[in-house]
């Protein structure tokens, strides 16, 4: 990785500087756009006492669902438990903090962090268990909760395609929270399935400018079904 061109050649490399103790801010949304391989280098790393956030915890055995396996969560701000039993399990034995967040506030937090904006208020959660202790306003006859935003350590973002300068485009619904991720990590990482030269992706088609993007990596994923449904006839 030099001046402008954010590559990197392993994933060692790329989560290089990740220690116990930090926040690292993950997208995808079940298991659509997760960046998968990030994730296994982390848990290959063994850090520990993690504070995650994300929209869920991936799945038993797969995604962020391998971080729970040895206990290297320790609080994760997330919309809902999903299809993990082990996450639903720690959860409800207390042995992980886990801050249960609307999706669109959880969107939110980290769109405000990455913008520079230190909190925002919201209608979502007033009068509710998710606004109890917050600060309360009242505009124009409606009331609202202040709710601080997210900048994590580490951001883990998975894109579609991405030109050496570190624009990213991601494909369909796998878009989903990764725009908003990549703008908010102190250190943002993002691997793709497919590296190009600058200028061979439609400035006009591009969701992440290199602008955000500290360190690139082109990797090869799984890409698993969270749930598959086949309908006969």
């Amino acid at each position: 990785m030099a001046g402008f061109d954010k590559r990197v050649y392993s994933y060692e490399e790329a989560m290089d500087g990740i220690e116990s103790g930090m926040t690292v801010l993950a997208g995808g949304f079940g298991l659509c756009g997760i960046p998968e391989n990030l994730i296994a280098e982390i848990k290959r790393r063994g850090v520990k006492d993690l504070t995650v956030v994300s929209n869920n915890c991936g799945v038993d055995g797969f995604g962020l669902g391998v971080l729970l396996e040895d206990r290297q969560i320790s609080k994760i701000l997330a919309s809902y438990v999903g299809e993990n039993a082990l996450f639903e399990r720690q959860m409800l034995d207390g042995e992980i903090n886990v801050q249960l967040t609307p999706q669109g506030t959880l969107a939110e937090k980290m769109r405000a962090g990455g913008a520079g904006i230190p909190a925002f208020y919201t209608a979502t959660g007033y009068g509710t268990p998710i606004g109890e202790g917050k600060e309360v306003r009242e505009f124009n006859g409606r009331h609202y909760i202040l709710e601080e935003a997210i900048v994590g350590d580490f951001a883990i973002v998975k894109g579609w395609k991405a030109d050496r300068y570190g624009n990213v485009v991601y494909r369909k619904t796998a878009q989903n929270f990764n725009p908003m991720v990549a703008t908010a990590g102190k250190i943002t990482v993002v691997e793709v399935e497919e590296i190009v030269e600058p200028g061979e992706l439609d400035p006009a088609e591009i969701h992440t400018p290199g602008i955000y993007v500290d360190r690139l990596i082109q990797g090869t994923f799984e890409k698993r079904i969270e749930k598959r449904t086949v309908h006969q006839g």
